[in-house]
């Protein structure tokens, strides 16, 4: 499909129209074996044709004549589309329909509408009409569809109903509706240029708050105070708008969080210090998110997973490492002992979640796992160096005591000390198990 000129279809008809008034649209290839209408509104397109021709043989023939392709060009323009139109024997006829224009009370409303309803201006941008926008401009006194007796036709055939090459026209520009419903608005009087730009005035008159305020409209209201522009609407008018300015550069470090230490008393149950290190934490995780969000190549990767509270309760007390007050709040909130969340901790600050779903999962591999792990396990050592290993569900631990190998889901090997009884993250994973064992921290014992 292109989009031609400004200036009268060839021809003659109408008068010259206003530039950016007029669109002449590339013939279009024949239509075998679909429909004319697949959108919603090229069917009621349609339907207005169907509705109000007397002569249904006439209108099959039209289909023919489009699904063969013998309709030209079509130029469209407020009130008028008009295409030449091979006839059966090869003549051809100029043809046009005619759809009333809205007046300029009526675009007053229609625009006074979009406006109100970000998603309206959101719709047509992606080249959609949703039903909820007919709606909306039919209860403001706007019918944008066309309905019986609507598309008046006139044609060099000298027919005075919808002859086969006006119904032909009918049908391509059901087409064309289908991939772009500012036709149907340029039809109406209103090209897609001037009708941005008028909507464009309007949402910039909204923000300043000189546009009309409806009392009923708490979110007017408070723009009319200077409450600003609700971000739906902005981002919904994102391709009319002049260019936003280039975003801040990031901060070299996280923003302080403020100081709760006042005079006023906290309520019950509320502890100032705690809120202090939340506050500090999320301004951490927000920098963080930032820097990966502005990296080349974020747009490419999946998003993260989001963490349970017991999850979380570990990132916090690993990040940002608060006062043992505030860890046995979270062990407990946890349901942890301090122990218990010690490891934990250790276990979040090798690996993240994965490290501590090793730590309190115990799993048995099935037997390809199985198989695959022992494989590695054989490959890692020579014969001579490789510990003796007792293997339990996915944790291998060397008989001669001391360390232990756990196998995670992900396929890596994570290494384990002994430590008062209990069984601790002691370093990084690793795909190799050798490599896993040989980068035990010692320095964390």
């Amino acid at each position: 499909m292109s989009e031609g000129h400004d200036g009268a279809y060839e021809g003659g008809g109408a008068d010259t129209p206003a530039p950016g008034q007029e669109r002449t649209f590339a013939a279009l290839p024949p239509a075998q074996g679909r429909g004319f209408a697949r959108s919603w509104w090229g069917q009621a397109w349609l339907k207005a044709l169907e509705d109000t021709a007397l002569d249904g043989r006439q209108l099959k023939k039209g289909r023919r004549f489009a699904r063969e392709g013998r309709v030209g060009a079509v130029s469209v323009r407020p009130g008028r589309i008009t295409a030449m139109v091979r006839d059966g024997d090869s003549s051809t006829y100029r043809s046009d329909v005619l759809l009333q224009e809205l007046s300029e009370a009526d675009w007053e409303r229609f625009l006074g509408m979009a406006v109100e309803r970000a998603g309206h201006i959101a719709a047509l941008l992606d080249r959609e009409m949703p039903p909820h926008l007919v709606e909306d401009a039919a209860a403001a006194g706007v019918e944008l569809l066309p309905g019986i007796g609507d598309l008046d036709p006139e044609c060099t055939c000298d027919a005075w109903d919808h002859c086969p090459h006006t119904a032909a026209l009918c049908y391509q520009v059901a087409r064309l509706l289908d991939q772009d419903p500012f036709v149907l608005l340029l039809m109406r009087g209103r090209g897609e240029r001037r009708l941005l730009d008028e909507l464009q005035v309007r949402i910039a008159a909204r923000a300043e708050g000189h546009g009309p305020v409806d009392p009923g409209d708490g979110a007017a209201a408070a723009r009319a105070d200077g409450g600003g522009v609700r971000a739906d609407e902005a981002f919904a008018a994102r391709d009319i708008l002049p260019p936003l300015p280039a975003p801040a550069p990031l901060p070299p470090e996280p923003g302080l969080a403020p100081s709760l230490d006042t005079e006023t008393e906290p309520e019950a149950g509320i502890d100032p210090a705690a809120l202090e290190m939340l506050a500090t934490d999320a301004a951490a995780r927000a920098h963080r998110m930032l820097a990966e969000a502005l990296s080349p190549g974020h747009e490419q990767q999946p998003p993260p997973v989001g963490l349970t509270a017991r999850q979380d309760a570990v990132r916090l007390a690993a990040e940002a490492r608060p006062a043992s007050w505030i860890a046995e709040r979270l062990a407990t909130g946890s349901e942890r002992h301090e122990a218990g969340l010690d490891a934990a901790v250790r276990a979040w600050r090798y690996g993240g979640a994965a490290a501590l779903a090793v730590l309190e999962e115990e799993w048995t591999p099935g037997p390809e796992v199985l198989a695959r792990a022992g494989a590695r396990l054989a490959g890692a050592w020579e014969e001579s160096e490789r510990p003796r290993l007792s293997a339990a569900a996915n944790r291998w631990t060397a008989v001669d005591g001391g360390v232990q190998l756990r196998y995670g889901r992900d396929g890596r090997w994570w290494p384990y000390r002994e430590e008062g009884g209990r069984w601790v993250p002691a370093g990084p994973a690793d795909d190799d198990p050798a490599a896993a064992l040989g980068g035990i921290d010692v320095a964390d014992g």
